[in-house]
């Protein structure tokens, strides 16, 4: 994925989708490899993410004198930041092709994917832009050399979306990281691109601190990608959310409405965050299989461990014991 040719890979192949009706049942093998894969469901955060992206790459299109407004993706781990990210990017992809053909298109790359390494100076994390594109970078390289590589080759290859995964790994406090930030200002204003950002609770973070991150704040905007609330005034989200993932199974004997029954427990179980609920739903699915019941119950929701974030969350109620009492 961190590459172009794997983020192509990925943009192109056909997203897992459910049988559509009447069609033959498909193999064991086949549902299984389905639910591993399994739907990508339309969230709000995806929504707005990709309105504000469109919208930025539009109006950043004819500025070419200062930096590009941008964006940045925050919420909790496991609330389906990368999942926007990626969904947004993909559509991006697709959307090129179509405008302008497979032909015309050919040796372009529109998007980037990259991650911020773990403690990244400003030279790796420009090792890492570089990677994407497979430009060479040798040992005797400088910063600044393989900082120009990238830019003409980015520009080159007609690169107008970089979605940058990881964002609260630098630390501008630090020496290492305020170069890394100065490398990511350096980047925004050298290529013709919108720069989307994303990392876990970045307003809690030290990113916005100081010159380097007054910079950043004061050039992108917010999409909270937050945990799912179970009651939202009149509405249901996290009940929506469930629906929408049930009616994807591909099991035979699923009986419709049983998990938006659950969704007190499901809440629970997940604290609201979709990438936790989405795993629950797949690892269900796949133990219905493997065991032959094809439905999915309380009982298998309760013998699978999820993530530890969500199971420290997880108190589940458990009836008092009643204390016989003996006659003498």
């Amino acid at each position: 994925m961190t590459t172009w040719d794997g983020f192509q890979v990925f943009a192109t192949t056909p997203a897992a989708a459910p049988p559509p009706p009447g069609a033959p049942h498909r193999s064991l093998e086949e549902r299984l490899a389905y639910h591993s894969r399994f739907v990508t469901v339309r969230t709000p955060a995806i929504d707005a993410l990709a309105k504000n992206v469109r919208t930025l790459m539009i109006l950043g299109r004819h500025q070419a004198v200062t930096a590009r407004p941008s964006l940045i993706v925050t919420g909790p781990a496991g609330a389906g930041k990368t999942t926007a990210l990626l969904q947004v990017g993909r559509a991006c992809h697709l959307a090129h092709t179509r405008r302008h053909g497979p032909t015309a298109t050919a040796g372009q790359a529109p998007v980037a994917y990259v991650l911020v390494p773990p403690a990244a100076s400003a030279k790796t994390l420009a090792i890492e832009f570089a990677r994407y594109l497979g430009i060479p970078v040798t040992a005797g390289m400088s910063q600044a050399q393989i900082t120009n590589a990238v830019c003409h080759t980015y520009t080159a290859a007609g690169v107008q979306l970089v979605m940058i995964d990881e964002i609260h790994r630098l630390n501008p406090r630090t020496t290492t990281g305020a170069q890394s930030a100065d490398l990511l200002k350096d980047l925004t204003e050298r290529i013709g691109a919108t720069f989307v950002y994303s990392g876990i609770d970045v307003t809690t973070t030290p990113l916005f601190t100081g010159v380097r991150g007054a910079q950043l704040a004061g050039r992108a905007s917010l999409i909270d990608c937050a945990a799912f609330p179970a009651r939202l005034g009149d509405e249901e989200p996290f009940r929506d959310l469930i629906t929408a993932m049930e009616s994807a199974l591909d099991l035979h004997h699923h009986r419709t409405g049983t998990l938006p029954k659950l969704a007190p427990y499901l809440h629970e179980r997940t604290a609201g965050r979709i990438g936790s609920l989405a795993r629950l739903i797949r690892q269900a699915a796949i133990t219905a299989l493997v065991d032959g019941t094809e439905r999915i119950t309380k009982t298998t929701l309760d013998a699978i461990r999820l993530d530890h974030l969500a199971e420290q969350h997880y108190q589940p109620h458990t009836r008092p014991r009643s204390r016989s009492t003996s006659t003498p």
